[in-house]
């Protein structure tokens, strides 16, 4: 795949439904772009509670009784990372009242992952730090369904194989210990009806608060090589 030089800085979110394929499609966007990097909230409390800072402790006591992880422990996380790759000010903190002036350096380009998941959580990351493209992907219900149907796992490693389109070699086996490949429990359909139903609800007013501010671009496919081009289109014309 040839690789696209960026002109300006994009900041960037991919909503999707679970089994649309968001994974897939940012690390295409990385690898076509190389100046594009991935920011997980995920990942950043992760390593926040593995490496015990102040943060992690505090994030960790929350998780331990039970309780979600605050939006403004989740912000400060990012606004965190944010600083230390200097893409924006130092001085920068959550409680200011005007949002960071970020970085137009190619190079400060990146994808946020896993926040915001509601129209809340995206009013407060309005205030950190201006987003500049929101990307809704779109695959039909009946087309996700029938991918997850054929998707097998090697547990031990975490190896997927989807029978459609990434088959073993060997039906049933895993490629590279030859051990038998198994379903996620949560892999049955009427959990992802639920997971998807769950989904169409929360992200609706989320979508509608990104469409207000002329953020939102909606791309739609039945597999991600055919969404693939589509979003590198579009990305190339605003950032390239």
């Amino acid at each position: 795949m040839a690789t696209k030089e960026l002109r300006t800085a994009a900041r960037i979110i991919l909503i999707g439904a679970p089994g649309v394929g968001k994974g897939t499609q940012a690390e295409r966007l990385m690898k076509r772009f190389p100046q594009v990097s991935a920011v997980s909230s995920g990942d950043l409390l992760r390593e926040s509670v593995r490496q015990k800072t102040p943060l992690g402790l505090e994030a960790q006591t929350a998780m331990k009784s039970g309780r979600l992880v605050p939006d403004e422990m989740i912000l400060k996380l990012i606004l965190n990372e944010l600083k230390t790759k200097r893409w924006v000010s130092l001085k920068t903190s959550v409680s200011d009242a005007l949002p960071a002036a970020p970085s137009s350096a190619p190079d400060a380009s990146f994808i946020l992952d896993g926040f915001p998941r509601t129209a809340t959580q995206a009013s407060r990351l309005d205030g950190l730090i201006p987003i500049n493209l929101v990307v809704s992907l779109i695959t039909p219900v009946d087309i996700i369904l029938k991918r997850i149907a054929s998707r097998w796992v090697h547990a031990p490693s975490g190896r997927v194989y989807n029978t459609g389109f990434n088959a073993p070699k060997v039906q049933g086996r895993d490629d590279v210990t030859g051990e038998p490949l198994t379903k996620r429990e949560d892999d049955s359909e009427e959990t992802w009806k639920q997971r998807l139903r769950k989904f169409e609800e929360t992200s609706r007013p989320l979508l509608e608060h990104y469409d207000r501010k002329g953020l939102l671009w909606t791309v739609e496919g039945k597999s991600s090589d055919e969404i693939s081009p589509k979003l590198f289109e579009e990305f190339e014309k605003r950032f390239a």
